[in-house]
C-alpha cells in the first residue's frame, strides 16, 4: 500500500519552509530558503514579491525530492504567510507593479493619524475587528496606489489585483485571485461580522473593489497546483494566517484554547469560538478560521520583545554567544534577587500600549551577575505573556486551563516553567515546535479526508512536555508586584 502524504507551504517574512507531513503528523521532510529584506527608508520594510514564489517553488521541490516519493502521492497542501503585508501585481503579465511593503513597515503612519482625526476608528474597529494603524494592509495598498503611476485607474479596471502572500501564492501556483477569511481579517478591508470586503471600508481607504480577491473559507478546495510546476496537479485544501495556523497545529478547537508564539515578539491567540469578542483592552479580534459550515473567532495580543530581548543580551551586551545558553545560565542563577528587566526596547505592546516606555533593569546591586541578567531577561518574557493571558481571560470572563508554546524560544525549559509558575496553569509544549506548517498540514489534511476529524488532530497534537507549577502563591503575588513596580519605572523613564 502506498503512504500518502500532506504538505504545508509556510511563507514568513524571513524565509519560506515546505514541510511533508505524514498520517501520523510527524514531518518526514522539509526545506527552507531565506528571503531578503531591504529599508529603502527609515520605517519602511519590502520584499521582492518574485522572490518569494521562486523561493517556494524551490522548498517544495526540494522537500519532495528528499523524501522520494512522487509529488501524486501528496493528497493536498495548505498555505500559511505574513498575513498584513501587501503586493500589488498585474492582471495580465503576473509582474508586480511595487515590491510588496512589509507588516513592519511604518510609512503610513500619518495616514492612519489623518483618518483618526475624521473621528472614523470606532466604526473602522466594529467593523473589522482591527484598530487603525500602518500595521494592517489597507494603508498600504492605498499608498501604493497612490504612487505608482495610473495604479489607481488600473485598479478600478481589473487590470492590477491586491493580495497579501497567500493571494499571491495562489495566483502564481493556480491562476485564481483568492484569499482566505483569516488573512482578509487582518486587512482593515474585511467585515468580520458578514464575512466579506465592505464598500464602506473600500471608499474610505479608496480601494477599488475590482483589484480585490474573492475570499473563501479558510479550510476549503482552493484550486489546484498546475502541473508544470512539481510534475502533478495538487489541490489547495487550506489557507491560514500564521498566528491562526499556529493554534490550529495545537488543535486549539475549544472556546478559550490559546497559543502563544514566542519568536522576536510574543503573538498570543485564544479561540473566542462563535462570540466576536470586543476587548476592554485593546487586543484584537479576528477570524481564526472557517470552514462552510462555521467561523470561529480570536483574541490576538502581540507582545513587542521576547527573542528580541535575548537577542540583545547577545549581539548587544556580550553577554551570552547562543541563545541556548540562557537555559542553564537562568537556572545557576537561582533567583534575580530582585532583578527585573522591562525589555521595552521598541516600547511596550500589549495590554499596556505604551510606545514611549523604555527598556528598564532595576534593582541592579554590586552583586549582581551576568547569570541574573540572563534569568531577568527570561522571566520579563513570562511576564509579558501572563499580563496579556490575564486581558484576555478579562476580556472572555473566563479562567484558561492551560497555554500552549511555539516558537524558538519555547525550547527554552526554564522558560516553560516559569511561566507556568508564573500563570498558575499547567503550559503544554508539542515535540516539534513549527506550529505553522503543521497547522497549514492539519487543516489541508482535515479538509481533503487525510485526516478523520478533529478528535483526531486532537490526539497527534497531544505529544510533547508538560510543565505544571511549582511555586507558592504568596511567592507568585511577590514577583508580579515587583514586575508591576519595574513596569511603571519603563513607562515613566522621561520624568
Amino acid at each position: 500500500m502506498v503512504t500518502k502524504y500532506v504538505g504545508a507551504i509556510d511563507l514568513g517574512t524571513t524565509g519560506v519552509r515546505c514541510v511533508i507531513f505524514d498520517p501520523s503528523g510527524e514531518p518526514v521532510s522539509a526545506a527552507y530558503r531565506q528571503l531578503s529584506l531591504s529599508y529603502p527608508h527609515p520605517g519602511w520594510v519590502e520584499q521582492d514579491p518574485q522572490e518569494m514564489f521562486q523561493a517556494t517553488l524551490a522548498v517544495v521541490r526540494e522537500a519532495v525530492a528528499k523524501t522520494g516519493i512522487d509529488a501524486a502521492d501528496i493528497v493536498a497542501f495548505g498555505i500559511t504567510n505574513q498575513r498584513e503585508t501587501a503586493i500589488v501585481w498585474d492582471r495580465k503579465t503576473g509582474e508586480p507593479i511595487y515590491p510588496a511593503i512589509v507588516w513592519q513597515d511604518r510609512r503610513t503612519a500619518a495616514d492612519c493619524e489623518r483618518l483618526r482625526e475624521m473621528g472614523v476608528e470606532d466604526d473602522v474597529q466594529k467593523r473589522t475587528g482591527l484598530p487603525l494603524d500602518p500595521y494592517f494592509s489597507a494603508t498600504k495598498l492605498s499608498w501604493i496606489l497612490e504612487h505608482v503611476p495610473d495604479a489607481r485607474t488600473r485598479a478600478e479596471q481589473g487590470d492590477i489585483l491586491f493580495g497579501t502572500p497567500d493571494t499571491w501564492l495562489m495566483w502564481k501556483l493556480t491562476g485564481k485571485h483568492v484569499t482566505d477569511t483569516s488573512n482578509a481579517s487582518r486587512t482593515l478591508l474585511f467585515n468580520i461580522h458578514t464575512l466579506s470586503w465592505d464598500d464602506d471600508l473600500g471608499r474610505l481607504f479608496q480601494i477599488p473593489g475590482a483589484c480585490l480577491g474573492h475570499t473563501q473559507a479558510s479550510l476549503s478546495q482552493f484550486a489546484d497546483i498546475k502541473p508544470e510546476f512539481f510534475g502533478q496537479s495538487i489541490p489547495i485544501a487550506a489557507v491560514l494566517g500564521d498566528q491562526q495556523a499556529a493554534l490550529f497545529g495545537h488543535a486549539g478547537f475549544a472556546r478559550g484554547s490559546t497559543k502563544v508564539t514566542w519568536g522576536t515578539g510574543a503573538f498570543l491567540l485564544a479561540n473566542t469560538g462563535d462570540e466576536l469578542v470586543e476587548s476592554a483592552n485593546r487586543l484584537l479580534t479576528t477570524v481564526f478560521y472557517s470552514t462552510d459550515l462555521e467561523v470561529s473567532y480570536g483574541l490576538e495580543g502581540s507582545v513587542f520583545s521576547a527573542g528580541a530581548a535575548i537577542q540583545w543580551l547577545r549581539d548587544g551586551l556580550g553577554i551570552i554567544e547562543d541563545a541556548s545558553e540562557s537555559d542553564q545560565m537562568a537556572r545557576n542563577a537561582r533567583s534575580t534577587k530582585g532583578v527585573y528587566f522591562v525589555p521595552a526596547l521598541t516600547g511596550l505592546g500589549a495590554p499596556y500600549w505604551d510606545p514611549s516606555a523604555r527598556g528598564t533593569i532595576v534593582g541592579i546591586t554590586r552583586g549582581t551577575s551576568r547569570e541574573q541578567i540572563v534569568r531577568a531577561t527570561l522571566e520579563a518574557i513570562a511576564y509579558q505573556t501572563n499580563a496579556v493571558v490575564w486581558a484576555m481571560q478579562e476580556d472572555l470572563g473566563s479562567r484558561l486551563d492551560m497555554l500552549h508554546v511555539d516558537g524558538g524560544a519555547a525550547r527554552n525549559d526554564f522558560l516553560c516553567q516559569f511561566q507556568s509558575d508564573i500563570l498558575d496553569i499547567p503550559v503544554i509544549r508539542p515535540k516539534h515546535l513549527e506550529m505553522t506548517a503543521r497547522g497549514a498540514a492539519f487543516a489541508a489534511g482535515l479538509r481533503s479526508g487525510f485526516w478523520s476529524g478533529r478528535d483526531e488532530l486532537i490526539a497527534l497534537a497531544r505529544v510533547g512536555d508538560r510543565f505544571d507549577p511549582k511555586i507558592e502563591t504568596s511567592e507568585r503575588e511577590s514577583l508580579l508586584a515587583g514586575w508591576e513596580r519595574a513596569v511603571g519605572r519603563a513607562k515613566g523613564w522621561e520624568t
